[in-house]
């Protein structure tokens, strides 16, 4: 089978091709045949109900500094390819809404992975809250005195963008912090969306767990570990990547959301665990292929493409 695939993402040059997922994808689809092609989010166009976008053919290797190779751009019609990676990286604001409500006019006769209109039904820090008994205590909203509340039932709590990722915007309040005030009207005056506020798990010093499903099936986790000082345990902000392994409790959790995320159509999904507690289901650009493989010795690119081409 010989596929025309089409990858949305951001800049290939800029891409650390030692962690990058989308990468990895790349490798594993011109090793099985496919033709690729790249190009960015802006490039996408709808006229008169044709999705086409300027592309450029594509072709990549595992060689810093030289790991790709662009062709010269082309306007092609996305009805004429056979799948389209929507791997741009949040945040998850309205230019990345409206791709996926352009994409959603090629899908399913183009298979676009995941599902544009279940992404866009399904950020991150949404879709996990049709799983309370899996959640910590959780608010969303943007009403003061109900975080104030929650801050003084809870304790300690994590407040941080409904609509952020990569860690940013993600602050530690304890009970006694008189910031939490000023730190509320920040976020009003950057955006009028709710906040997301948990309960601050401290096992988190133990690591954020990073489980990785391919059409809802628990194929690997790595730990990652923050920093010292830290309470984010994103890779970009100093946390460590270990070996790690699913617990009882970690396949409890992947079993009670596997079979939703695989109607869905969400074919290759990432979801965030911290302790017992499921916090994250990553779907707009999930990660963590690159590290679960070279601690288990596996190629989950070949799983998730194993995956599509079973789709198609």
């Amino acid at each position: 089978m010989s596929l025309a695939v089409a990858i949305q993402m951001d800049p290939i040059e800029s891409i650390k091709i030692d962690a990058d997922s989308t990468f990895v994808l790349a490798l594993e689809a011109e090793k099985r045949g496919h033709r690729l092609f790249h190009y960015l989010p802006e490039d996408l166009t709808l006229r008169q109900g044709v999705v086409s976008a300027w592309a450029r053919p594509l072709s990549v290797r595992r060689v810093r500094g030289d790991h790709f190779t662009l062709g010269e751009p082309a306007q092609i019609n996305l009805a004429d390819v056979d799948v389209v990676l929507m791997r741009q990286d949040p945040p998850f604001d309205m230019a990345y809404i409206t791709t996926t409500h352009l994409l959603e006019h090629i899908h399913p006769k183009t298979l676009v992975v995941n599902d544009p209109v279940q992404v866009r039904n399904a950020p991150e820090k949404l879709l996990v809250t049709h799983f309370p008994d899996l959640m910590p205590p959780t608010l969303i909203t943007a009403d003061r005195r109900q975080i104030v509340d929650f801050r003084a039932e809870q304790g300690e709590i994590i407040v941080k963008p409904l609509y952020g990722n990569g860690g940013a915007g993600v602050f530690h309040v304890t009970p006694s912090d008189d910031n939490l005030n000023s730190l509320l009207e920040l976020f009003a005056e950057i955006s009028r969306e709710p906040v997301m506020v948990q309960r601050y798990l401290p096992e988190v010093r133990q690591g954020d767990k990073r489980i990785v499903l391919i059409d809802g099936v628990a194929v690997g986790a790595i730990n990652r570990v923050p920093a010292a000082g830290e309470a984010r345990s994103n890779m970009h902000v100093g946390g460590r990547a270990e070996k790690s392994q699913l617990t009882a409790r970690d396949k409890e959790i992947c079993a009670a959301i596997g079979p939703t995320l695989k109607e869905l159509g969400m074919i290759f999904v990432g979801i965030d665990v911290i302790g017992d507690y499921l916090t994250e289901i990553n779907v707009t650009s999930p990660t963590g292929l690159q590290e679960i493989n070279r601690f288990d010795g596996t190629t989950l690119e070949s799983l998730v493409w194993d995956a599509i081409e079973a789709r198609l």
